[in-house]
């Protein structure tokens, strides 16, 4: 957590000084390119232009490191239950029956290796541009832009302050957690019983609930003060107008999001795993 009580990092990248508004829009139509193609090759393209521009963005690695080794646990736990629980996935997609090894009762398809890569890229190219929403988004400026172009400031609020007390919800779990570990209760790799860590967990779990609901309860008695919701319309402190350059952005952007979606619709719709 910075000194603005959010994830977000200080910097002067493009990226930073971009409009809000504007980055969620990229955003989006990212997800959509990422989620909409069983392609090898669609899927190391975004992953290699994602890491190109995370690179512009200026990030310290220190800072997004936790996401990516989270990212690639979850990767390595869902290649292992693909291979346990349905082995001739890629099989199925594809018709080929190509075997690569034979693994007590467990055939190895390359289909299906090919299919658990393709997965892993997808969810991997999703890395760069959360990270990149994420931490060079100021909250208060994302609320006043999605104001700006129609998003009732209520609701903007409502996302402003998600963004700024996540973190204090994680400071939270820390400092509850190590009250409990200082009174015998862990759910670390200390701890050999999975059933005492999953009870010890839960422990923390109850107070942590209380707290947030303590801080909602704060946070909402502040906002009846002041009047919040008296009035239909409000002025923003931190704003951010939109500029040339996010408009340039912008239309790069739908360009090759149309180039994709032509790719798929025209040229090949289906599960692909040879490279070019």
């Amino acid at each position: 957590m910075n000194k603005f009580g959010s994830l977000y990092v200080d910097g002067d990248s493009l990226f930073h000084k971009m409009n809000p508004s504007i980055k969620l829009i990229l955003f989006a139509l990212w997800l959509i390119a990422v989620f909409s193609y069983l392609d090898i090759n669609i899927s190391c393209g975004l992953l290699g232009l994602g890491f190109i521009l995370l690179y512009f963005a200026k990030i310290p690695y220190q800072i997004s490191r936790n996401l990516f080794m989270a990212v690639t646990s979850f990767n390595l736990i869902n290649a292992l239950f693909i291979f346990l629980i349905t082995p001739d996935y890629g099989v199925t997609l594809t018709g080929n029956h190509t075997l690569v090894a034979q693994i007590a009762n467990y055939p190895i398809y390359y289909a299906t290796i090919m299919y658990i890569l393709v997965i892993s890229l997808k969810y991997l190219s999703l890395l760069p541009l959360t990270i990149i929403f994420v931490f060079t988004t100021h909250p208060s400026r994302f609320a006043a832009s999605l104001n700006r172009i129609g998003v009732p400031y209520k609701l903007a609020y409502i996302i402003s302050i998600i963004f700024r007390y996540f973190p204090d919800i994680h400071h939270e779990f820390k400092i509850i957690s190590n009250a409990q570990a200082a009174r015998g209760f862990s759910y670390g790799k200390d701890e050999k019983s999975l059933k005492r860590r999953i009870n010890n967990l839960f422990n923390i779990t109850i107070p942590l609930i209380i707290q947030a609901m303590q801080r909602i309860d704060k946070v909402t008695n502040a906002m009846e003060l002041r009047g919040f919701g008296t009035s239909k319309k409000r002025t923003w402190y931190n704003s951010t107008t939109i500029k040339v350059t996010d408009i340039i952005f912008l239309i790069m952007a739908i360009i090759g999001f149309a180039a994709l979606i032509y790719y798929k619709t025209v040229i090949n719709s289906g599960f692909r795993i040879d490279f070019i």
